[in-house]
Order: structure tokens, then C-alpha cells, then sequence
């Protein structure tokens, strides 16, 4: 069941923004998401809260400075994901231009799993370039104890960027980055992984005037790396708080300028997106998921070397391999998408808080993405997991708001100590690795806990709209005026819901639904992807606005999230 509901608005705050010079439409959206006046819009980077305030920064900004200038070798541990690629770009660029001697490694996920592992040091330690004097981890670490306890042995010292909650026992490292630890002021809890290195490098900056290391060439411009930055802040699905927004849209204004690193220029061509126009759906939904098709599928060192490439011609070479594991990647998601659909045919999701599906066959690197696709279907947290090492199962979870799924897996852990062998995450999304001959156990503990943690009015989804549309807004102006705004998770882009005429309907591809529609005495065009249902003569609907582009000619079309009967009587 969906219930579609309206946000309140602040009157006074939406009369206070309209009365400052911002559009009414932009006015009423800001009001309803809690901004009260014109300053809290401004995204200069005037407005960042400064590295100080970042637990850590500093210190980190000292011990590299010390390394820099006693020439020694840094490693990056990068994490196989689009917010690990970009932090893992954005520390290589910053350090190469500070003078320092870096390079980077990103372990297989599939032999090696997530973090600083033990086995991943040892990797580090053998690595082409010499043993590393430093290993910077980059969206990972803050877990990795024995990892930390692994490079002390072996001399090599240890700085933890991450962002990730920190378990009950922090790793024993040289300097630890990340605004969960305990203690850390920093009130931006939800900066991404890359935004946390963007913080170190922009404090080592800081640290290497104070030395006086540019007093005889100039000093690099970290502005050049906020591309990057919003790329991977908006692909992890942070919230998009003050901070988190002031860093997408400056990397945004600079690709609209053009002022964007051939990495990203190359996957906006492949993609057939202009830069002029990128929006935050680019950064989500086109250029991250090429991104994270090279970690999911195989090497995420193929993702980062169209990161950090100077040279265009091969940020394009680079950038039609990671287009075409992306397509593999929508493939292999079709297929487990199938199997899925068999699977869900037997159980009764209305009768359970949770799912927990397993298939021999499903791809590691694509689990996360279904067990997504099955959560916004059914409105239930949802793991789906595949073979791992011997004996073992990775899962992958999304959850639904109310399930903080971390804390779930915390609990399950708590009461069943030899049920999980790892798990970590966010509210959000999590991951996990258990005995294959376990998951049953795993399926009942996981739907006690949540239970538990649910109130019954969590499992039914609702949508949150920005209420009616007027007439007036339904035009190509506004949906570009809506473009250039950020959204995000807990900034979520308009969505309006409305009464409908239907006055025809078609299905495309055998799933999704055409429709005609008329409204007053407007006549729209919309399209419900991949629709559960067929529609009567009169429908409501919670839609977005987006643009149709057919033989040059550009129209409105709404882009429907949910659709019901609204017929009278019916």
C-alpha cells in the first residue's frame, strides 16, 4: 500500500524567500524543506565549515606534511565504489601536486573484501613501488582493526579517512578522519567519503603554508577537484545538508563552466549528456553508475584512472570501457531481477517486516542494486546476497525510513555472537558476510530484530509531495529552473500529486505505461516506467517533471511514481 502525502509548508518562511526575490514555485519548495531565508541558499564556499572543526584534520595535515617532506612513499587504499574513487582522485591529484610521492591501491572485493583486511596490508607492503612508508585509507578503515594492528607491524603507519559509523573499537591508527568518531564536533555527520579527503587536503594545504612551502611557487587550487567531490558526494546518497549542498553545487557550477577533469567530460560524451547542463541526476543516475560499474564488475583502478588522467583522448578509451560494464551491469541486474520475481512469487511480503533473498547464481558486484530495486518495490528492508568465499554469502542491504539497518545488524550480532562474521554500513544501506548454512538463521534473527525496531506505519511507504501543481508551471521553464537546484537525500528533488484525466494510454515494452493526460485545460504527456497496474479514466498521481527530447523538439512529460484509480465510485 502507498499513501501519498503533502508536506507542510512555512507560510512565513515562504513569504520571507518570495519576498526576498526568489521565484514563488522556489520559494514554497525551499519553505517545505525547512530552509527559513535567502542566506541559508547561498553556496559560496565562504559558507563551508571550516577543516578545524573536522577531528582529526589537522593532525592528519601535520603527519603528511612530515612525510612530504621526508620524501616518503603514501599508498591510498581506495574503496571500490563511486564515493571511494572520487576521494581515492581527489587525495591523488592533491598530493602529487603538494610534492608528494603517492600512488594507490584498490583491493579486489570479491578476494580480499571491504577495508584495511590484514591480507590487503600485505598486498600494500608488496606493491610495485616499495613498501609503503604511510597507507592513507580513503570511504574505509574506520573498521579495520587487525588491518591497523596488521601495517604496525610491519612499520608502516596508518591515516583513516572515512565516514562510515565506527564499531565499538576504533582502530589503533596514526591519525583517524571521520565525523561519526566519537568526539568529533564536525556538524556535518553525512559528508561522503570524499568529502572527508577534500577536508584533509584542503587542512595539508593549510599546514604546508604555515611551513612556508609556497613561497616560491604557487600554491595548487583544491577548487579544481570539486567536480569530483560532488560526483561522489551525490552517488552515495549522503544527505545533502548545508555543507554537503555548498560542495555539489560548486562542483556543478564548475562543469557547467566547462571546468571539469577529462575523466568526467568523457563520461558525460558517453553518456550523451552536456556538461552545460549537468544537474544532480547526471552525477546520480549517468556518470556515477559508470563509475561503480568498474567495482562492482572488476577493477575499480580502471574507474579511477579516468579520474585522474590529464590526457582527454584517454579518459575517452577509459571511458567507453566503464560504459560498457556498465551495460554488463544492467544486464546481470535484469537476469537476477527475474530470479528475484520467481522468488518473491512465494513469499507473502505483506506478512513480513523484512526479505532476505539468495540465489547460486547472483553476481556479487550487483546484489546491492536488487536488493535496492526490491525495496522500493515492496517497501521493505531488503538483503540480497550471493556466493562469497567458500562457504560463505555476501549480502547487501537497502532499508526503509524508519530501519536504521546498521543498528539492526548491531542487534542481530548482539544476540546471535556467531551469526555474522562482518557487517557495517548506514542507516540506509549495509553490507554482511555470514555461512552459507546459516542464512536461515540469518532470515529469522534479521525479521525479529526489525520488528522490533519498526512501528506498523513504517511498512507502509509513503510519498512525500510537494502537493499541486498550478497550470502555470507546467513548462519547459520550470522544469530548467528546477535543474539547476541541488537535490538530494534529505533534499529531495519536487515531486507534485495531482488529479488526473486520462485520455490515453499504451504500454511500451511491455511494462511501462504511456499516458495522456489533461488537466484543466492542459494536456501533458506522461510516462510510468516499469508500471504495476493499468489506470482508469481518472487517476492520482505523484510525479516529477522532466523534459521529453523527440526529433530536436523538447516537451514537458511527467515522469509518474505512483498511480492510483481515482475514479468516482470506483
Amino acid at each position: 500500500m502507498t499513501r501519498i502525502v503533502t508536506r507542510p509548508i512555512p507560510l512565513k518562511s515562504a513569504m520571507s524567500l518570495e519576498q526576498s526575490g526568489l521565484p514563488p514555485l522556489l520559494a514554497r519548495l525551499y519553505a517545505a524543506r525547512g530552509i527559513r531565508s535567502r542566506e541559508e541558499m547561498d553556496t559560496s564556499l565562504k559558507h563551508l565549515i571550516p577543516p578545524e572543526q573536522l577531528l582529526g584534520a589537522d593532525a592528519a595535515a601535520r603527519l603528511l606534511a612530515d612525510a612530504i617532506a621526508s620524501n616518503q612513499r603514501m599508498l591510498i587504499v581506495a574503496d571500490y565504489d563511486c564515493d571511494g574513487a572520487t576521494a581515492c582522485a581527489v587525495g591523488l591529484r592533491a598530493l602529487t601536486a603538494f610534492g608528494a610521492r603517492v600512488d594507490y591501491l584498490v583491493p579486489n572485493r570479491f578476494e580480499t573484501g571491504y577495508g584495511l583486511s590484514p591480507e590487503v596490508v600485505q598486498i600494500a607492503a608488496a606493491h610495485a613501488g616499495g613498501k609503503p612508508d604511510l597507507i592513507i585509507t580513503v570511504d574505509n578503515g574506520i573498521a579495520s582493526v587487525d588491518g591497523v594492528a596488521a601495517a604496525k607491524r610491519l612499520g608502516i603507519a596508518t591515516l583513516i579517512t572515512d565516514h562510515h559509523l565506527p564499531g565499538d573499537e576504533l582502530p589503533a591508527a596514526d591519525v583517524i578522519v571521520n565525523p561519526n568518531q566519537p568526539g568529533c564536533p564536525f556538524p556535518s555527520k553525512g559528508i561522503a567519503g570524499v568529502g572527508v579527503m577534500f577536508y584533509v587536503m584542503l587542512a595539508l594545504r593549510a599546514e604546508l603554508r604555515r611551513r612556508g612551502a609556497f613561497a616560491e611557487r604557487a600554491e595548487p587550487n583544491l577548487g579544481e577537484l570539486l567536480d569530483l567531490v560532488a560526483v561522489g558526494t551525490v552517488a552515495d546518497v549522503v544527505p545533502l545538508d548545508r555543507n554537503n549542498r555548498i560542495l555539489v553545487s560548486q562542483g556543478l557550477a564548475r562543469m557547467r563552466e566547462g571546468r571539469l577533469c577529462p575523466g568526467l567530460t568523457a563520461l558525460f560524451r558517453v553518456a550523451g549528456r552536456d556538461p552545460a547542463g549537468a544537474a544532480s541526476f547526471d552525477l546520480g543516475f549517468t556518470v556515477g553508475p559508470r563509475i561503480n560499474a568498474a567495482g562492482r564488475l572488476g577493477d575499480m583502478g580502471v574507474g579511477i584512472e579516468c579520474l585522474i588522467t590529464g590526457d582527454l583522448a584517454r579518459a575517452m578509451n577509459i571511458a567507453q570501457q566503464l560504459d560498457a560494464l556498465n551495460k554488463e551491469r544492467r544486464a546481470i541486474e535484469a537476469d537476477m531481477k527475474a530470479d528475484a520475481e520467481v522468488l518473491l512469487d512465494d513469499i507473502e511480503a505483506g506478512e513480513r517486516a523484512t526479505l532476505t533473498l539468495f540465489d547460486p547464481s547472483w553476481h556479487q558486484g550487483v546484489i546491492g542494486i536488487l536488493a535496492g530495486r526490491v525495496k522500493e518495490r515492496l517497501h521493505r528492508p531488503t538483503f540480497a546476497l550471493a556466493r562469497g568465499n567458500e562457504g560463505e554469502l555476501k549480502g547487501s542491504g537497502r532499508s526503509i525510513p524508519g530501519l536504521h539497518l546498521r543498528d539492526a545488524l548491531d542487534l542481530v550480532a548482539k544476540r546471535h555472537p556467531d551469526l555474522l562474521l562482518r557487517f557495517g554500513g548506514h542507516a540506509a544501506a549495509a553490507g554482511l558476510t555470514l555461512r552459507e548454512a546459516d542464512l536461515p538463521r540469518f532470515e529469522q534473527a534479521f525479521e525479529e530484530a526489525a520488528r522490533q525496531m519498526l512501528a506498523p506505519a513504517d511498512l507502509t511507504r509513503t510519498l512525500e509531495t510537494d502537493g499541486p501543481l498550478e497550470s502555470a508551471y507546467y513548462g519547459i521553464d520550470t522544469v530548467r529552473m528546477l535543474q539547476r537546484e541541488v537535490w538530494g537525500q534529505g533534499f529531495p528533488q519536487p515531486m507534485f500529486a495531482d488529479t488526473f484525466t486520462v485520455e490515453s494510454r499504451r504500454l511500451l515494452k511491455e511494462k511501462h505505461l504511456k499516458l495522456r493526460l489533461r488537466h484543466g485545460n492542459s494536456r501533458l504527456d506522461a510516462i510510468w516506467f516499469n508500471a504495476p497496474i493499468s489506470v482508469g479514466d481518472t487517476v492520482t498521481a505523484a510525479f516529477r517533471l522532466g523534459i521529453n527530447e523527440y526529433m530536436g523538439q523538447q516537451t514537458v512529460q511527467l515522469l509518474i511514481e505512483h498511480c492510483e484509480d481515482a475514479t468516482p465510485g470506483a
